[in-house]
């Protein structure tokens, strides 16, 4: 598989794209569990559309989805200068210099939406992060992604106490660090919150990092243009009520700023996970 994954990474990103668009069709069409969990999603998060927009967007969100894997397949086969040639737009540049000021470091909210990969070089040019790296179950994945993210000036720590311990003292020295805040977290590291109109598990480990540290915490998403013509990247202040010592409003405050960045394109968010699996009173949206 490894030399598979290298192989596609050396296909020029437009063809690739389009492999991954016609993937994307399949999935649509085939009555794939993909399109079943994207549909289930986009149906109680868009509770307003009606079903002829629904089926529209969940077309183009299958198709999305598919080249934002294909995508990062490329963008980790190829070197931090090929990724930063595709950012044809920075929105927000200064807001993220000035972020980065703070002495008591700064925080960036990725969620699972647009290219996110891509990101990883343009942040490289400005700073030195410490990131938390869960290792994929596919060791040739995971090896070929590790290959990328060490050419870069990041340094990776392990998604457990251990990693968290060293991302807190990163900040507290001034550093900087990405955090992905919409996955499902453990019960132990998750409150119930709403998130596109459910009362679903949220992570809190931004929120406890940003009320212990007091740092600058910024929104940051890479958008694919619609032409197809590369990406923009978009830096976000995010609200200040994220750094409450309450708990509960830093993380309702949080999920509000994600949808927003979401909405912005919605059909660029990764709406095949099952986000839904934990919601209050231990419904599972799934079954």
């Amino acid at each position: 598989m490894y030399n598979s994954l290298k192989n596609l990474s050396r296909l020029p990103l437009t063809m690739i794209q389009s492999l991954a668009k016609g993937v994307g069709s399949l999935l649509f069409f085939s009555n794939s569990s993909a399109r079943r969990v994207t549909e289930l999603n986009l149906k109680v998060a868009y509770p307003e559309l009606n079903e002829q927009q629904r089926n529209t967007l969940v077309k183009a969100s299958l198709k999305s989805q598919c080249m934002t894997y294909a995508e990062s397949i490329k963008v980790w086969g190829s070197s931090p200068e090929f990724a930063l040639a595709q950012i044809k737009e920075v929105h927000g540049a200064e807001i993220f210099i000035n972020a980065l000021k703070n002495p008591n470091g700064c925080l960036a909210a990725v969620p699972h939406f647009g290219t996110w990969e891509i990101l990883n070089a343009w942040l490289n040019q400005y700073t030195s992060p410490v990131i938390m790296y869960k290792p994929s179950k596919n060791k040739d994945l995971d090896r070929f992604m590790l290959e990328s993210r060490q050419r870069l000036n990041a340094t990776l720590v392990p998604a457990d106490d251990t990693g968290v311990r060293a991302v807190f003292k990163h900040l507290k020295q001034g550093g900087f660090s990405v955090i992905l805040p919409d996955h499902v977290p453990k019960e132990s590291g998750g409150i119930y919150s709403n998130f596109f109109g459910q009362n679903a598990l949220s992570s809190t480990l931004l929120s406890k990092l940003a009320a212990k540290t007091q740092c600058s915490v910024v929104g940051l998403t890479c958008i694919r243009r619609s032409d197809l013509s590369g990406f923009n990247v978009h830096v976000i202040e995010l609200s200040q009520d994220i750094l409450s010592k309450d708990l509960k409003n830093s993380v309702d405050t949080l999920n509000k700023e994600i949808e927003c960045m979401i909405n912005v394109a919605p059909e660029q968010y990764l709406w095949g996970y099952k986000r839904f699996r934990k919601l209050e009173g231990g419904r599972n949206l799934y079954k």
